[in-house]
């Protein structure tokens, strides 16, 4: 199997665990679950759903742990949300279609799912209210709803970081968008009206990724072993490849 740095398998196995959880949460499958259980709007589903174990917070709260998308959005679509059954029963609700969605998509690996929660187990969460949130929450008991939570548990624990490290940089949200994306990226997260070229950002945004992965390197450095991380990141790559094609 080889061995792994810590650096390496977050640069090897990160991206492919951001992609899956945005395929579940973007799947209109999952949109379907949501309005099974009474949530009309697929935007008020994901945004109390995701956020729900933030509790009953002010829709500011919610602004600031998730980061990047736009006030605007988020707080209409908060409100509607929470009005359903409230912000706990909506992430109850939103786990259940990630499990849903994990036993139709993901491929049963217990090993993967082993050392999955080995990194979870080892990761600091201060500054992470998300992925704090969702660690607290129950676990599936097994199988691929449970490999789906925890890789759902660290893409937020990724992203927590990520925003951490635009933070620390100086890049408000916006400006971290729009330094690596392109404007219609701002646009789906919520952003209106005339956006600036943030085009000088770019070396900031450059060094918040560089801080970013060394944040997770250095969870990857304690949970995991050199040849443990080189297993993870095949299986991680693998499950990308079933999932994501």
């Amino acid at each position: 199997m080889g061995e792994l740095s810590a650096l390496e398998t977050t640069r090897a196995a990160d991206q492919i665990i951001h992609d899956i959880g945005a395929k579940w949460m973007l799947d209109k499958a999952t949109w379907a679950h949501g309005k099974k259980h009474g949530f009309d709007n697929p935007f008020a589903h994901y945004f109390a759903g995701r956020c729900g174990v933030l509790g009953d917070v002010e829709a500011d709260v919610v602004i600031a742990a998730l980061g990047w998308f736009a006030p605007e959005l988020v707080r209409p679509m908060w409100d509607e949300g929470v009005a359903v059954a409230g912000a706990r029963e909506a992430a109850r609700r939103y786990a259940l279609a990630c499990a849903d969605w994990g036993r139709e998509h993901v491929p049963d690996d217990p090993r993967l799912c082993e050392l999955a929660e080995q990194v979870v187990r080892a990761a600091e969460g201060s500054g992470l209210p998300l992925f704090s949130g969702w660690r607290a929450e129950p676990l599936p008991e097994g199988g691929p709803a449970r490999l789906t939570h925890v890789l759902h548990l660290l893409r937020e624990w990724r992203g927590g970081l990520h925003l951490v490290a635009t933070t620390a940089v100086g890049l408000d949200p916006l400006e971290a968008v729009l330094a690596a994306n392109p404007p219609e990226r701002a646009r789906f997260l919520g952003w209106q009206g005339d956006l600036p070229n943030c085009d000088a950002h770019k070396p900031r945004r450059a060094e918040a990724e560089e801080i970013t992965d060394r944040l997770s390197a250095t969870v990857y450095e304690r949970a995991l072993s050199p040849s443990e991380r080189a297993e993870f990141a095949d299986l991680v790559g693998r499950a990308g490849t079933a999932v994501l094609g």
